[in-house]
């Protein structure tokens, strides 16, 4: 397809050319950089009208029960939404379940609902370099609530926050281990922290509710609210929606939203150039050798080599 087709079809709301053209973003074939490039900068007039919303958790927090709940509450009031869900990729085969679709029956066949699995690729925090652009795609199609579900392991909450407006991390009840690892980082990225799966035992979710409180207070100064819901059983979810659509309005007239997307602009601008520099790296035959070079170096002549490979790159 040319890129006049693909354009054409998002601001028809496409939803078949919309999976094709995050497709095309997540090429790596070179002979796609051109055209999704090209794509990119003619939807970006498009783009930033919608509400991002990051959310994470550990696997079996219940992110996707969350997101389908959230989602057939938000399609009542006809809100256009698109799901992008980051699958982990095994390191093995470089495949990945994908199966987020299949927990979100009611939400996949809507006419106003994308859902979109993608590889993580073994990035870092399970975003992947494309998720980003998808976005921007999104955005173009004229979805305006987009969430963002990734993987949750190690850095996530880091690069998730990078491309979201509204952070949420769901744990859960039981989850004492969890509960130190919001200590020392999620508590400062997240807007929202939910303790999923309250059903479960609803007197220890409000005790945990109550520390995570007083954690706040004592770690971060910025506002943020913890909330308990059960997603299974659809518990409090219309009051989270109410927490997020409030947030944000409170940020965007404040100019935090605005603020924070330049932020992120830098952020990815680094982080395109070191991707990069180590795609040259890895491609260029004369740099491979002096790394192999590098390696095996025994002579003490290790800086030496260091700043041919350098040389090499600024070439």
């Amino acid at each position: 397809m040319r890129v006049t087709e693909y354009y054409n079809g998002l601001i028809k709301n496409n939803r078949a050319i919309l999976g094709k053209a995050i497709t095309l973003i997540e090429s790596s074939l070179k002979s796609d950089i051109n055209k999704k490039d090209l794509l990119i900068s003619k939807c970006l007039p498009h783009s930033g009208k919608s509400i991002r919303i990051g959310i994470s958790g550990t696997p079996g927090v219940g992110k996707s029960t969350f997101i389908n709940k959230l989602g057939e509450l938000l399609i009542q009031s006809n809100q256009k939404i698109a799901i992008l869900a980051i699958d982990p990729s095994s390191s093995i085969s470089k495949g990945s379940i994908l199966g987020d679709k299949t927990r979100m029956p009611k939400l996949s066949n809507h006419k106003n609902v994308f859902i979109r699995p993608s590889p993580s690729k073994e990035s870092l925090g399970g975003i992947c370099e494309s998720t980003k652009d998808s976005i921007v795609l999104c955005e173009t199609a004229g979805y305006n609530i987009i969430i963002v579900e990734t993987v949750g392991v190690g850095q996530s909450e880091i690069l998730v926050d990078s491309i979201t407006d509204i952070f949420i991390f769901l744990t859960l009840v039981d989850n004492g281990d969890e509960i130190q690892f919001i200590k020392k980082g999620v508590l400062e990225l997240s807007d929202i922290i939910i303790i999923n799966k309250c059903d479960q035992n609803i007197q220890k979710a409000k005790y945990t509710k109550l520390i995570l409180e007083q954690n706040i207070k004592l770690s971060t100064h910025k506002k943020q609210t913890v909330s308990i819901c059960s997603a299974l059983k659809n518990t409090n979810i219309e009051n989270i929606w109410s927490e997020i659509s409030n947030l944000y309005k409170e940020k965007n007239k404040s100019g935090h939203i605005e603020a924070k997307r330049k932020q992120q602009n830098v952020f990815w601008l680094n982080h395109l150039i070191n991707t990069e520099i180590q795609r040259k790296m890895k491609t260029s035959q004369t740099i491979q050798t002096l790394m192999h070079k590098l390696k095996k170096n025994q002579s003490g002549n290790t800086k030496q080599i260091i700043k041919q490979i350098i040389n090499k790159l600024l070439k």
